[in-house]
């Protein structure tokens, strides 16, 4: 189960979710939401983290507009959710998931990242920004056009921090095979371990299994590979 808790941040309160591990915790992930807020889905996320040892928390990036979670494909109200987001914003936002992850005594070599859709693109800028021991791209937008104030992908990858995997489908309308290579190589430029992935048969969303794009092969594979990740570099 998810505890809820609230962050202080200069644009006021900011609503998360945490899961702590039975055990003492072998590290602490920030999982950054999709479109449609802190779901029951990422919520999940956080549990399964906490099954596998890591301290989580999912900060809802949505409290300057008051919308924690959204209905998947109510993209009316969506968008201006999204609209308000900037990258002070998000700076703070991620500061302050930071700040929670300190108080449970993570250290930041310890400290990882996730994130899903628009918390994909969040997940490798905050890469760059931030101090990490590894980052976690599922389909993150904004590869050769930065969103909400950010570079674009290919212009922060080479200024990776960490090291950062990547998770793509190929039937991905928005994120086309082609810009994943591309980002695959601005990724491989930077001075930290990279790797790419793409599953042909996936698209936008592949993981979400509370929505009809879930693909429960490559979504089962992507999370192999994320905890793995996770743990070759957050606990060596």
């Amino acid at each position: 189960m998810t505890d809820d808790l609230l962050l202080q941040t200069p644009d006021g309160d900011m609503g998360a979710a945490m899961a702590r591990p039975a055990a003492d915790p072998k590290g602490g992930v920030i999982v950054v939401q999709e479109a449609f807020g802190v779901t029951p889905h990422i919520r999940s996320i956080c549990e399964r983290l906490a099954s596998a040892g890591y301290v989580a928390i999912a900060p809802e990036f949505f409290h300057r507009t008051g919308s924690p979670v959204l209905e998947y494909g109510d993209y009316e109200k969506v968008m201006p959710n999204m609209a308000r987001l900037s990258a002070d914003g998000l700076a703070n936002d991620v500061a302050a998931a930071i700040d929670a992850l300190d108080a449970e005594g993570v250290a930041p070599t310890h400290r990882g990242i996730v994130g899903f859709c628009m918390g994909g693109t969040v997940a490798l800028w905050a890469g760059t920004a931030f101090e990490f021991g590894a980052a976690v791209t599922f389909y993150g937008g904004g590869v050769v056009e930065g969103r909400f104030g950010l570079p674009s992908l290919l212009d922060a990858a080479p200024r990776l921090r960490c090291p950062w995997l990547g998770l793509f489908g190929d039937q991905d309308r928005g994120i086309p095979s082609e810009q994943v290579e591309l980002l695959a190589a601005a990724a491989a430029t930077a001075p930290v371990d990279t790797e790419v992935h793409r599953y042909p048969e996936a698209g936008h969303g592949f993981n979400c299994d509370d929505r009809d794009a879930y693909h429960e092969a490559s979504a089962a594979d992507a999370w192999g590979r994320t905890l793995a990740w996770f743990d070759t570099h957050l606990i060596g």
